[in-house]
């Protein structure tokens, strides 16, 4: 098999890396993409950094059994803590999200504006969105907002539910109107877009990571000769736990027809 025939990885703590999956499989038809959802584990972002990490580690080595060629970690909190790590394993090229993400934003707003990043208590501590905004030196101002009980209100599936717009304008409500950009740093959280569209208002634009990290993941392929010119790739779903109710949720939240879903527990 010629590289550019063998599968792409993504994994994240749950289901929320299928936003990533989703714009992936839309951009590049052709590729086979392997998933694993971490759902005995999930939300990483309550963790401690030695916990992802060493969650990180293990699903890394899995895909890395696929005989993949490319891996995406498609969770803001991994790619915080553990992306470096994780590079220092793999013979593969891997990207994280949070430099897409940032990049993605420093489109949209001009120099010396307002960036609000939403993301989970372990990626708003770690400060990465504001290291990586930071390094392109035109005086952004950045806050960093933690939403925890984002990530539980995707997997449970109430994303339309009251519970949901309640809680958005919990977090979110004090920075309607004080950002020009809204970053959402949870591949969970494009879920909840027009929830916290709502509560943000029209004069916030809302960045998401998903989007730009499949974008970012073309080109880097694109860049490596890595792309397969298939007409149509297969998609491959694998969960650490829960699988009927992972299938249940990304049909409806996403629309994703996942067909069997294997499960491999650690």
């Amino acid at each position: 098999m010629k590289n550019s025939e063998r599968p792409i990885g993504i994994f994240d703590s749950g289901l929320g890396g299928l936003t990533v999956f989703k714009e992936l499989r839309s951009l590049l038809p052709g590729e086979d993409l392997v998933y694993f959802g971490d759902t005995a584990r999930v939300p990483y972002g309550t963790k401690s950094a030695e916990a992802v990490l060493s969650f990180s580690k293990e699903i890394t080595s899995f895909l890395l059994g696929k005989k993949i060629k490319f891996l995406i970690v498609a969770c803001n909190t991994a790619s915080s803590l553990a992306l470096e790590e994780i590079r220092k394993l793999s013979p593969v090229p891997v990207m994280g999200v949070i430099q897409p993400g940032a990049e993605a934003a420093l489109k949209a707003v001009s120099a010396g504006g307002r960036v609000l990043v939403t993301g989970t208590s372990a990626t708003v501590n770690s400060r990465a969105y504001s290291r990586a905004l930071a390094g392109a030196g035109r005086g952004i101002k950045v806050t960093e907002k933690a939403c925890p009980l984002f990530v539980p209100l995707v997997e449970e599936g109430w994303c339309s539910k009251p519970a949901a717009a309640l809680t958005a304008r919990e977090y979110l409500a004090p920075f309607r109107g004080k950002a020009d950009v809204l970053i959402l740093g949870c591949t969970h959280y494009p879920l909840l877009k027009k929830v916290i569209a709502r509560v943000m208002g029209p004069r916030t634009k809302i960045v998401d990571s998903a989007r730009a990290a499949a974008v970012s993941a073309r080109n880097e392929l694109a860049g490596l000769g890595l792309l397969n010119r298939a007409r149509r790739g297969r998609s491959e779903f694998i969960v650490s736990d829960a699988p009927d109710r992972f299938s249940e949720l990304a049909f409806k939240l996403l629309k994703i027809r996942t067909g069997r879903v294997a499960v491999k527990r650690f």
